[in-house]
């Protein structure tokens, strides 16, 4: 049976799943939840999963029907993550008018993100296209009972004005099309919502990230509240090149970054590949990403109301590389 909002003790927010289908099964079942009639329940509690459930990892069918039948039997809500949204875009025809033939080119290094995903579905094609029409119905944010969930970045200017177009967080076929062409509002909301703010290297400096990309840009976090170099906002596992750490940001840098500041409703995020020992960026923001795609954690933060957060409610399990042996019952125990 369903939970009223009003019965429940709190919400348990997950972070990036990536098709770690069983380290998911583990970590509901270390927060108690336990499958019933094929649905992970809990019999004071809700998931709120925070997008990403999809590509890179050995489970990825798993992990999407887990959640979903959580979300579809209202166990759990989800947001949409910058994955889900890539797989629509990859897998969607752009308009007859358009120069390419896909919302999102089938480029290499896009063919590589995508590829384990779609080689898991390659003998279920009506399974896939069912949950791409799931992930259309997935709100890209979440207000409620005292906090807020985003897969990136809380960015209250573009927040406000997209729920006004869509009240419900969930983007209509008109704005999913919009989003894919740079420089309309849509793409900005779809950008800063699920991939988060970032700034241009200096020219000729590149990132040799650990997952193999090469990127021009790195990521930066949006709760410093007057920073000035760009080691005030870098916010992701790969160090900047060189010394640039120091280097003061220009006011045109400064004003392109969103703030949210230490008296807003707790946020949850995810999506920024946070490495080592989970623990609080600010006193009322948790990233949930910890790489567990790349044998770190999958991360949850059990919330019961709290306005200043508490990195005791941290809970999590360590991914073990496929092959490696099953958890013994000590390692899903509570803590």
């Amino acid at each position: 049976m369903t939970l009223a909002r009003n019965d429940l003790d709190g919400y348990d927010l997950i972070g990036d799943v990536h098709g770690c289908g069983a380290s998911l099964a583990v970590l509901l079942e270390k927060l108690g939840y336990r499958d019933w009639n094929g649905v992970y329940r809990h019999p004071r509690r809700r998931v709120i999963f925070l997008g990403d459930l999809i590509d890179r990892g050995p489970r990825i069918r798993l992990a999407l029907n887990i959640a979903r039948d959580m979300v579809e039997a209202g166990e759990a809500d989800i947001v949409m993550g910058n994955h889900e949204y890539n797989a629509l875009a990859y897998c969607r025809r752009a308009p007859p008018e358009w120069a390419g033939e896909w919302l999102r080119e089938h480029s290499p290094r896009h063919n590589r993100i995508i590829n384990e995903t779609l080689a898991q579905f390659r003998d279920h094609p009506q399974e896939w296209q069912s949950h791409l029409d799931w992930f259309m119905t997935m709100p890209l944010c979440l207000e409620r009972d005292g906090l807020r969930v985003v897969h990136a970045c809380w960015d209250h200017d573009l927040i406000a004005p997209f729920l006004a177009q869509c009240p419900d967080g969930c983007m209509s076929e008109d704005f999913f099309y919009d989003s894919a062409c740079p420089g309309t509002f849509a793409f900005r909301v779809m950008d800063r919502l699920t991939r988060g703010p970032s700034l241009p290297l200096p020219a000729g400096l590149r990132i040799y990230s650990g997952d193999g990309f090469t990127r021009t840009t790195f990521r930066t976090h949006f709760w410093a509240r007057d920073p000035l170099t760009y080691g005030d906002v870098v916010f992701q596992p790969d160090n900047l090149p060189g010394d640039i750490e120091n280097q003061p940001l220009s006011a045109d840098e400064r004003q392109r970054l969103p703030y949210y500041g230490p008296d807003e409703l707790p946020l949850f995020i995810g999506h920024y590949w946070c490495e080592g020992v989970p623990a609080l960026p600010a006193p009322n923001i948790a990233c949930l990403d910890y790489s567990a795609v790349k044998y770190g954690r999958l991360v949850a933060y059990r919330w019961e109301g709290e306005q200043r957060l508490d990195a005791n409610r941290f809970v999590w399990v360590d991914v073990a590389r496929e092959g490696s042996a099953p958890p013994t019952p000590d390692d899903i125990a509570l803590a």
